[in-house]
């Protein structure tokens, strides 16, 4: 029986160049990240021969990836912005960065919002670069008293807002994404389900427990209404040996509170993560996908419910494998975690 092979598609500027490429394929690596980080995409290609043109700078890459059997899934388009030729033998190197990452995104604004809701604010800048919005129901709705856009990009603000309120914040293919941490869901607004991988579907695994950021609570300040004294807000525990405070004071304190609970949940979900390596790439997997792991014999890691942070897809004379960074969806420090190491995982 025939094994499956690595499938690829790339175009260029529209141009169908896969049949071009395909012998001369040293390297292709896609690196998709939930974060306000572009989705890069590098592709390293024999030039030994020297006929090779090289694309310019904002030249339009397209990439599908999957395999003969099951056919490819589409990565998105990535604009090309870093260009290298390099011998001998000579190769060439193209790397590409998410396309709906313009320039303007990241030119430098001044603006005051007063009283608007965090949806307004994600739909007028979605709006003035041309891209559709995606956002989470409940953040939607979360009103901003006030908040300064000083001397700051629209990505940078955007990105603040997503730290504050603990969001996915990202741009791909002309969608802005702003959405829940752990809500599971593509650039494009759809749904991810969950995937089950066993330890059989790797090569290789890293699980690593911290306590660098092991805080019962997080304080954060605000201002309060005809006060000349800023008041505080704690979420979590009150234990004054682990609460991290917040260096900013916030206008409300519907704000401040808002601020602790994301900052709260973002040091639970960092305190276990587990790199894991499939042997065989899949194509479907996505920054933001839930996962469960199975076959590890290690309750911490078997029981425990998971979340893709990062996704990196690699492509070479090797193979096509996928690596996964996850981290946790609760808190690895709880009397669950630390039962099952005192009893040696039984």
């Amino acid at each position: 029986m025939k094994q499956p092979t690595p499938e690829y598609h790339v175009t260029l500027n529209g141009r169908d160049l896969t049949t071009k490429i395909a012998p001369r394929l040293i390297s292709l690596s896609l690196d998709e990240s939930r974060s306000d980080d572009a989705d890069t995409l590098m592709l390293s290609l024999d030039d030994s021969d020297g006929i090779l043109a090289i694309p310019k700078r904002g030249d339009v890459l397209r990439l599908s990836l999957g395999w003969s059997d099951t056919g490819v899934v589409d990565k998105g388009s990535f604009t090309v912005n870093e260009i290298e030729h390099a011998g001998s033998p000579d190769t060439l190197t193209l790397q590409a960065r998410s396309a709906s990452m313009t320039k303007d995104l990241g030119e430098r604004r001044e603006a005051s919002w007063h009283g608007e809701t965090l949806g307004a604010i994600v739909r007028k800048i979605a709006g003035r670069h041309s891209l559709k919005p995606a956002i989470g129901e409940a953040l939607a709705k979360i009103l901003i008293d006030h908040i300064d856009q000083t001397h700051e990009s629209d990505m940078s603000f955007l990105t603040r807002l997503s730290k504050r309120y603990d969001a996915v914040m990202n741009v791909k293919d002309s969608n802005l994404l702003f959405m829940p941490i752990g809500h599971g869901t593509t650039a494009s607004g759809k749904t991810l389900a969950s995937i089950e991988l066993t330890r059989a579907s790797g090569d290789h695994h890293r699980y690593h427990v911290s306590e660098r950021e092991n805080y019962a609570g997080v304080r954060a300040h605000y201002h309060a209404t005809g006060r000349a004294k800023r008041k505080s807000v704690v979420v979590g525990g009150e234990n004054n040996h682990s609460i991290k405070v917040l260096p900013e004071t916030y206008a409300t304190e519907a704000e401040a509170r808002a601020a602790a609970t994301a900052e709260l949940n973002r040091t639970q979900r960092s305190q276990a993560t587990m790199s894991y390596t499939l042997a065989l790439g899949r194509p479907d997997l996505y920054p933001e996908i839930p996962v469960y792991l199975s076959g590890f014999n290690k309750p911490e890691i078997d029981n425990e419910s998971w979340l893709a942070k990062k996704v990196r897809h690699e492509l070479s004379d090797g193979g096509y494998t996928t690596a996964l960074e996850l981290e946790t969806r609760d808190d690895p420090t709880s009397d669950r975690h630390r039962s099952n190491f005192r009893k040696g995982g039984k």
